[in-house]
């Protein structure tokens, strides 16, 4: 189990913007992690004092980024990944601040090469999905455009 502080060295988010406070388990092709900062007042994500529930795709994104740093090799840096699209997202609930307890979000890799990948995401409550979808990851960008 990675805890907090393991996360926020494997990311760019930090601070409160580090929003997962453990994986629970991973593998090569999937990780889950669990959360409280949904119910932290001062999460950098509340707009007029809610979480809404599309919050929940960053929630994901950085499973995604923590699942991919720790399929790295362990002397290479992770690489950094962008959201290039999130599709087919179903949102079961309208907000995520007024849920007690931890949230659990899951990642799997459902394809992918060297650069670009695709995962399916959920995240849930007590047994109870709250969102789920499918993103597009594209790594390193910005090295791909220097190249061309």
């Amino acid at each position: 189990m990675l805890d907090h502080a393991g996360i926020a060295a494997r990311i760019p988010h930090q601070g409160a913007m580090c929003l997962l406070d453990a994986v629970v388990d991973w593998s090569e092709t999937a990780i889950s992690c669990r959360a409280v900062s949904h119910a932290d007042p001062a999460n950098p994500l509340r707009a007029d004092g809610r979480l809404g529930a599309v919050a929940g795709i960053e929630y994901a994104a950085q499973a995604m980024a923590v699942h991919g740093a720790l399929l790295a090799a362990a002397d290479e840096p992770p690489r950094q990944g962008y959201l290039a699209s999130v599709r087919g997202v179903q949102l079961h609930v309208a907000r995520l601040d007024d849920l007690a307890g931890e949230l659990t979000i899951t990642a799997e890799r459902l394809s992918g090469d060297g650069n670009h990948v695709l995962y399916q995401f959920a995240l849930s409550h007590a047994g109870r999905c709250l969102l789920e979808g499918r993103a597009a990851v594209i790594l390193d960008a910005a090295a791909g455009k220097e190249n061309q």
